[in-house]
């Protein structure tokens, strides 16, 4: 498969032989699929401006005292082309290029734009663990049956995914409709860390990992994070998860579980504004480098 070049690719790589897809262990998938969003869009261009914000990201990782990348190796590909195809044969097109890559025995590391992607990534990973729980942080819950009369919403993306019977865990949700909160309350499979429980409570992140299973599939949109450190989102809630107390607990997610691949979605740039596609750059090799670092292998 061939992959970007190293100047071009995640954090432009001085090393090709690093870059290179049959070198490396870890594959940056850019999936530009915008079709359903439901009030600032631009997302589509989310996934190329974190790649692109990359590569002033510096190597060398201080909290982990490694440079990430010479463990492992990064190939980025381009862009997946989604031309003619929406909802669900967008959603196949996804699933079927995300079981290439993990077949060719890698470690897939998904940008999207609007979070409908995820549905996708969730069913190529559950083919192989199907003992699987999706960790997401979000600021909603994406629950909704459907909306605007679409069930491939990006609003309806974990009711999808709850329907194929695979538990959910949500950090951080502080918006929904009543369906979402009824559904949340008669699921068995759903355990739901609202903002506001959060704030007031010390134990969350030890529940949480509680409902993991030992396969962990991790989707973080970025609006879960606070507007103050994220501003560039479609749909931005107040009173959203920090930079530390975040990290934290996905660090021990990844000591404590098998986090067999994540995704970050629904980045929409601002013009003038590169803060949000930074740390969201710095935050996928973070998480790259926590996999290295502490993940059961």
């Amino acid at each position: 498969m061939k992959a970007l070049s190293h100047e071009e690719g995640f954090l432009a790589i001085p090393e090709a032989d690093l870059t290179a897809y049959a070198n490396s262990k870890y594959v940056i998938q850019q999936v530009p699929y915008e079709h359903t969003s439901s009030y600032l869009e631009g997302s589509a261009k989310g996934p190329a401006a974190i790649v692109s914000a990359s590569h002033f990201v510096e190597f060398y990782d201080e909290e982990l005292d490694q440079e990430t990348y010479k463990l492992c190796g990064i190939a980025t590909l381009p862009e997946m082309n989604f031309d003619g195809k929406v909802d669900a044969e967008a959603v196949a097109h996804i699933e079927q290029e995300t079981s290439r890559l993990i077949a060719d025995g890698k470690y897939v590391v998904s940008l999207g734009a609007e979070h409908t992607v995820t549905n996708g990534f969730v069913q190529a990973h559950a083919k192989k663990y199907p003992n699987l729980t999706v960790l997401q942080i979000d600021a909603h819950s994406d629950l909704r049956m459907e909306y605007h009369g679409n069930p491939y919403s990006h609003a309806s993306v974990m009711a999808r995914i709850h329907e194929q019977g695979i538990p959910l865990v949500q950090l951080g949700i502080r918006a929904q409709c009543k369906e979402e909160s009824d559904l949340i309350k008669s699921s068995d499979k759903i355990h739901t860390f609202y903002a506001h429980d959060i704030r007031r409570t010390s134990d969350w992140k030890e529940r949480a990992l509680s409902h993991l299973s030992e396969h962990v599939y991790l989707t973080i949109d970025a609006d879960g994070f606070d507007p103050s450190i994220m501003p560039a989102v479609g749909t931005a809630e107040p009173n959203g998860l920090f930079w530390s107390e975040t990290l934290d607990f996905l660090a021990e997610v990844f000591k404590e579980r098998q986090v067999v691949g994540f995704d970050i979605v629904e980045c929409a740039p601002m013009e003038g504004s590169i803060l949000s596609e930074f740390t969201l750059a710095k935050l996928t090799y973070r998480l790259i480098g926590y996999n290295e670092s502490h993940s059961k292998k």
